[in-house]
């Protein structure tokens, strides 16, 4: 496969260690254009729109680590960004509240990343500590016949061994057009959209049993994650207020879905409370 050149083919993925009924709440409140849809067993992919990030100077490497990470702050489940464009591949993967971190190929394949992200995908995908880090570990290696949309499709062939199975269409090296047209047709998709503060309560609640929260947190521990999930998304936003443009959206973005999430803990324990 040829260098990806931008003029044609530039995008983002979102590949998520979970099924779509857990990952549309997180996805709403990015209040980005959407696509969502089953990727395999426990998988799901969000295509975004071309309208979300083709802007001028947009860097996709920290697009993609910025939506990656408001994802799965109060989620227990982790997510794998792709991105590529003219200059070049990469991906990110974001779990909780640990780092995101990324790794770069150039646009002929020349490796440029930290080795511990490839040690970060490896333990929060739950990756075969011999075989699979064999096949990553090749992808940190110089090769001449492997341009950076190889490297990717590399890197998806590797999670495929976890049941990955992205939808026909939608894979690294496709133009934006592209993808949209695919994640339409794909069995199961759905557009995501923002419903609204009280659909987005609702819907939260309804998939909390399986979500962070969990069966096991109850009562004062309960409250008290919720209370520091509201204090930390509220510093967030502020944080958010002095950004500007795409980037000034994406953290206030997180901001939102850890308050969202902190409200839902909170609203969960008095509702599992009156229940008796």
């Amino acid at each position: 496969m040829s260098a990806i050149d931008q003029s044609r083919a530039a995008g983002v993925l979102l590949l998520c260690r979970a099924e779509p009924d857990r990952v549309r709440p997180s996805a709403q409140l990015l209040r980005e254009p959407l696509f969502l849809a089953p990727a395999g067993e426990e998988w799901s992919v969000l295509v975004p729109g071309e309208e979300a990030w083709r802007t001028e100077g947009t860097n996709l490497a920290a697009v993609t680590a910025e939506w990656a990470h408001a994802l799965t702050v109060a989620e227990a489940w982790p997510t794998v960004g792709l991105w590529w464009d003219e200059e070049g591949a990469g991906f990110v993967v974001a779990a909780g509240f640990r780092r995101t971190v990324g790794y770069t190929w150039l646009a002929d394949g020349a490796p440029l990343g930290e080795e511990g992200a490839m040690t970060a995908l490896r333990s929060r995908l739950g990756l075969d500590p011999v075989l699979d880090a064999e096949a990553i570990d090749r992808l940190t290696q110089p090769d001449s016949d492997a341009d950076a949309a190889a490297r990717v499709l590399g890197l998806i062939a590797v999670l495929a061994r976890v049941g990955l199975h992205l939808p026909a269409g939608i894979g690294p090296g496709t133009s934006a057009a592209a993808l949209r047209a695919a994640a339409q047709a794909a069995p199961s998709a759905e557009a995501v959209e923002w419903p609204g503060w009280r659909e987005a309560v609702r819907s939260g609640l309804d998939v909390s049993e399986q979500g962070f929260l969990g069966d096991w947190i109850r009562g004062p521990k309960a409250r008290a994650l919720g209370a520091a999930e509201i204090a930390a998304g509220v510093s967030l936003l502020v944080f958010a207020r002095r950004r500007s443009g795409g980037s000034r959206r994406r953290w206030a973005a997180a901001g939102s879905v850890l308050v969202a999430d902190g409200a839902l803990t909170i609203a969960y324990d008095a509702w599992r409370s009156r229940r008796g």
